[in-house]
């Protein structure tokens, strides 16, 4: 399990970057989206053209008012279908301009990333935004194949994950504030692009207190050990993708997946604003 959430973890930044990368505002301005719009629209193209409600169900932590906002007239500006092609433009664009086409071993990370992502199809029941991206097609270029399968990986991880704090009794708002009380996400960060009125944190952040997952701003032993069981089924659920590789290409993928991770974040596509 250990070996499996490095693999997935160390890869991650190759997905990730399309959140932040200035390739992604610039594709999706060209087509009359803002930025905001452009995430909500841009990972909601799988399904269609998607409803707030839609979006609101499986993005979970967001603010629903922020989420009807930035959907508001977004299919009217563009299709779903130029929106996947900006978002796959921008994600190549940007992996290109880190040079991840240039790693040595990217035959290899593809080669094994992808079939962790066709393995995890077998178990797409239950998982609806990792189901609307395995229906798209795989791309042609290498590195944008690469993506992809890191993206079906994110989320068949993400929807499982929903899955526990749904178990668990935590919604949206909640897991976002358990989220800050790590200390890996900056707070004004989580607040400002989740867009929760303050009132609402605060009072949200009570119930926690008195629920007895938080003491003051910061974790208790309980809080803790739920965030802990949350996090080893997360990991446990997203075991059929990574399974499928057998124990020595997991690990050989989690070897041979860091070069890919920093070369991502040493060009600067990890960085807010």
């Amino acid at each position: 399990m250990k070996t499996a959430r490095a693999a997935w973890r160390r890869l991650e930044p190759v997905h990730a970057m399309i959140y932040f990368a200035p390739e992604g505002r610039r594709r999706y301005a060209d087509l009359g989206l803002s930025a905001r719009t452009g995430y909500f629209a841009s990972r909601s193209a799988a399904f269609g053209r998607a409803s707030p409600e839609l979006v609101i169900s499986t993005f979970y932590n967001f603010n629903p008012a922020l989420v009807r906002k930035a959907m508001d007239g977004a299919w009217d500006a563009a299709t779903p279908q130029q929106v996947l092609d900006a978002r796959h433009d921008a994600a190549s664009e940007a992996l290109q301009r880190a040079r991840v086409h240039e790693l040595p071993a990217l035959d290899e990370v593809l080669a094994l990333t992808r079939s962790a992502a066709e393995a995890a199809r077998e178990h797409a029941q239950g998982r609806p935004l990792f189901a609307a991206h395995a229906a798209l097609p795989w791309p042609e270029e290498p590195v944008l194949r690469l993506w992809h399968a890191q993206t079906l990986l994110r989320e068949f991880r993400g929807d499982g994950h929903v899955a526990c704090l749904l178990s668990e009794g935590i919604g949206g708002l909640e897991s976002l504030i358990l989220h800050a009380a790590t200390g890996e996400v900056p707070v004004d960060f989580l607040k400002a692009s989740r867009a929760w009125p303050e009132e609402e944190w605060a009072d949200t952040e009570e119930r926690l207190r008195t629920r007895g997952l938080l003491d003051g701003d910061s974790f208790s032993a309980e809080g803790v050990r739920l965030r802990q069981h949350i996090e080893d089924r997360t990991d446990r659920l997203a075991l059929p993708a990574y399974a499928a590789l057998g124990e020595a290409d997991c690990e050989r993928l989690a070897e041979l997946a860091s070069p890919f991770g920093r070369a991502v974040v040493d060009a600067g596509l990890l960085k807010v604003g």
